[in-house]
């Protein structure tokens, strides 16, 4: 994921390698974050796969200004 990137994003050095809309860097990492946890949860691990979606909501729950700058970029 460090490849695509925001221009000017602050929490990152501000370069991007592959400059990319806010709406794509954030779909991109929901598909590959989530896809994590449907993994495990597809695997015969559900409760890890489960644990995992939880934690990717609570994280994006506590980074609301973040998701904000995203989508205005």
């Amino acid at each position: 994921m460090g490849t695509f990137a925001v221009l000017n994003d602050p929490s990152r050095s501000g370069r991007a390698p592959v400059p990319v809309p806010g709406a794509v860097r954030l779909m991109l990492e929901l598909v590959i974050l989530f896809g994590g946890a449907a993994g495990f949860y597809l695997a015969g691990h559900a409760a890890a796969g489960i644990v995992m979606a939880l934690l990717i909501v609570f994280s994006y729950a506590f980074s609301l200004d973040r998701l904000g700058w995203l989508l205005r970029q």
